[in-house]
C-alpha cells in the first residue's frame, strides 16, 4: 500500500512539472532574457524589420554605402563565422561599420549596448561590449 501511495505521489509530481513547462512555454513577453524578440528565425529583427531593410536595399541599390556593396562581401571563412548568438572575432571587429542613418531609422532602437552595423553585406545587431551578434540580415543579390 505504502508503496502504490508513492508511485502515486511520484506520478502526479511530475505530471505537474510536465504541465507547468508546457504552459510557461510560448508566454512570455515577446522578448528573451537578452532582449531578443522571440520569432520564428530566433533573432530580434521581426518580418516586418526585414522587409524594410530589403525595401531600403531596393530603393538604394545603385549607390550603397561602403559595407553594403558587392565588393564588400565577407570571403566565405569570415562568412562562417557571422553567427546569430556567436562572438564575433577580430578578424570582423575589424570590418564593423556604422549602419546607414537612413536604414537605422527603419529599424526599432538596439537594446542597450547594441548597435546595428553593417559587415560585409550584412545588416547585424552586435553587443557593443561582448561582441556577441544578436541577429544578423543578409541582402540576397
Amino acid at each position: 500500500m505504502r508503496t502504490k501511495l508513492w508511485l502515486h505521489a511520484v506520478a502526479i509530481a511530475a505530471l505537474a512539472l510536465t504541465c507547468s513547462a508546457a504552459y510557461a512555454q510560448g508566454h512570455g513577453n515577446g522578448h528573451d532574457k537578452h532582449g531578443n524578440r522571440d520569432d520564428d528565425h530566433g533573432g530580434y529583427y521581426s518580418d516586418h524589420d526585414r522587409d524594410e531593410m530589403r525595401g531600403w536595399y531596393d530603393d538604394h541599390r545603385d549607390h550603397l554605402p561602403p559595407g553594403l556593396a558587392k565588393r564588400d562581401h565577407l570571403p566565405p571563412g569570415l562568412e562562417r563565422q557571422l553567427v546569430v548568438r556567436g562572438t564575433l572575432p577580430p578578424g570582423l571587429r575589424n570590418k564593423m561599420l556604422p549602419c546607414p542613418e537612413e536604414l537605422e531609422r527603419r529599424l526599432p532602437p538596439p537594446p542597450p549596448d547594441c548597435a546595428h552595423v553593417v559587415i560585409g553585406g550584412h545588416v547585424a545587431l552586435v553587443n557593443r561590449q561582448t561582441y556577441m551578434v544578436l541577429d544578423v540580415f543578409h541582402f540576397e543579390l
